[in-house]
């Protein structure tokens, strides 16, 4: 079997030697960054990227082996191990494939045809299961299975196509190849709950449908709250008849025999009842971890650009919060970021108010050699906006302004940090000084913010 160095360099196009290095220095407790900064010499000059994803795959390919082994011991305790068999679990190279091959042989709740088993049905089954009779009516061959607990025919009918819908089940083969088919023939559908109190979040996705694999993370994210939320029913939807007939040709070994239906019923209910919402289930999750990933990296670049965003440094900054009905918060800062002043001012009410507004911010903006109005890009932004734009204007000051990105202001507004460090500040002026500490030195001030609330993911609450 080839090594795990071996599969992770052709992978990544590199040389084995330089990845069982890095393998060797992640071992002994080195970071991936300095790997990359500090032991180049010992990777052949590979690049964080790809340590990253050496550090993913020898951890997942490590799994997968001490699985494999978990599950040869498991056989071969149960005395079921085969050279077929074996050969199968040493060929896969997926989790998956592993647990697939791992299905018939894992101990199972007591099901519909461990029960049919115990009632000695199994040689009904296997009649059906491998069409060796032809002639004859299936009823009167049933009869012979009656028991105090198989009071009918139609009763070992049913209890023997419970076991061939079982054997059915657990084939790898077929698992594998529905899975496949499914993520490239499979549809996500979505339904909107009429009398769900969320149910407008989410009215562009009514009688929604989209093919698994064009499905993008971010919609993916979505649905998955709708569906979270009680507002959208989600459902794969696929040819499930086309899938039961490839089924039932797969095991079809005589078309002439006489259990030919009930071998189908037991292959359709096998597909209905095992291995479809298995299947679904699995592929919900993969979906669902995939959109994680992505929306885990897409923060990272977001929140990367957002920390090393320049800083203004050496202004005087106003900080505006902007607000309707509470008015707006305004606060502002030296150059070092302490608080020179604080109030609220109603910008957006009557003109009287306005004029008012206008008048002692023009005073403090004076007062204070204010070079910069930053205002939160948040409810009332425009209308702040336009009134800044004005009172620059008709004040003549010498100052600029900026709109910047208030998300989290609420939150840290509130966190223990803010009051430790705005300990005589109303909550909602905290809000104002980090919307002008911001322009200040982004870094800075970020880093207060739970990264949840920082605002430039999709769906981060949800990963």
């Amino acid at each position: 079997m080839e090594s795990m160095f071996a599969i992770i360099a052709k992978e990544l196009g590199v040389k084995p030697g330089q990845v069982e290095s890095a393998v060797t220095l992640l071992d002994e407790g080195n970071t991936v960054p300095f790997i990359a900064r500090y032991r180049k010499e010992v990777t052949g000059e590979l690049q964080d990227e790809q340590l990253r994803t050496i550090e993913e795959r020898i951890k997942y390919l490590r799994n997968l082996e001490t699985r494999r082994q978990e599950i040869i011991n498991a056989i071969t305790e149960q005395e079921k191990m085969t050279d077929e068999l074996m050969a199968s679990l040493m060929k896969a190279v997926k989790l998956q494939e592993l647990e697939d091959l791992y299905l018939p042989y894992r101990p199972k709740k007591r099901t519909r045809a461990m029960i049919a088993r115990e009632r000695g049905l199994e040689p009904l089954a296997d009649m059906i299961l491998n069409d060796t009779v032809t002639s004859g009516n299936p009823l009167d061959i049933a009869r012979e299975y009656i028991s105090e607990e198989v009071p009918t025919p139609e009763d070992a009918i049913q209890g023997a196509s419970d076991i061939v819908a079982e054997i059915v089940s657990d084939s790898a083969d077929f698992r594998a190849t529905l899975r496949k088919r499914m993520w490239k023939e499979g549809f996500i559908q979505a339904e909107l709950v009429e009398d769900n109190e969320h149910k407008d979040q989410f009215l562009q996705y009514n009688e929604y449908a989209e093919p698994v694999r064009q499905m993008p993370s971010h919609r993916i994210l979505a649905v998955n709250r709708g569906e979270k939320l009680g507002a959208l029913k989600l459902a794969l939807t696929v040819p499930d008849e086309s899938y039961i007939q490839y089924m039932v040709h797969g095991i079809t070994k005589n078309e002439q025999s006489i259990f030919s239906d009930v071998k189908a019923s037991a292959v359709a209910d096998a597909y209905k009842r095992l291995i479809f919402p298995a299947l679904e289930r699995d592929i919900r999750n993969e979906l669902t971890e995939s959109a994680d990933e992505q929306a885990i990296k897409v923060f990272g670049v977001n929140l990367k650009n957002l920390l090393l965003q320049p800083p203004l440094a050496g202004h005087v900054i106003m900080g505006l919060d902007p607000g309707y009905r509470t008015g707006c918060k305004m606060a502002i800062i030296d150059a070092q970021g302490n608080v020179l002043d604080y109030g609220a001012y109603y910008l957006t009410n009557s003109e009287k108010l306005k004029q008012e507004a206008q008048k002692k911010l023009a005073e403090k903006i004076r007062k204070f050699n204010v070079t910069l109005l930053s205002i939160g890009n948040g409810t009332a932004s425009y209308e702040t906006e336009q009134f800044a734009s004005k009172m620059i204007e008709e004040e003549k000051l010498d100052c600029h302004y900026i709109i910047t990105n208030e998300a989290g202001a609420s939150v840290y507004s509130a966190s223990k940090l803010a009051i430790d460090e705005l300990p005589d500040l109303d909550v909602t002026i905290r809000g104002a000084v980090s919307i002008a500490r911001r322009v200040q030195d982004p870094l800075a001030e970020s880093v207060k913010i739970d990264p949840k609330s920082i605002g430039v993911g999709q769906y981060q609450h949800d990963v």
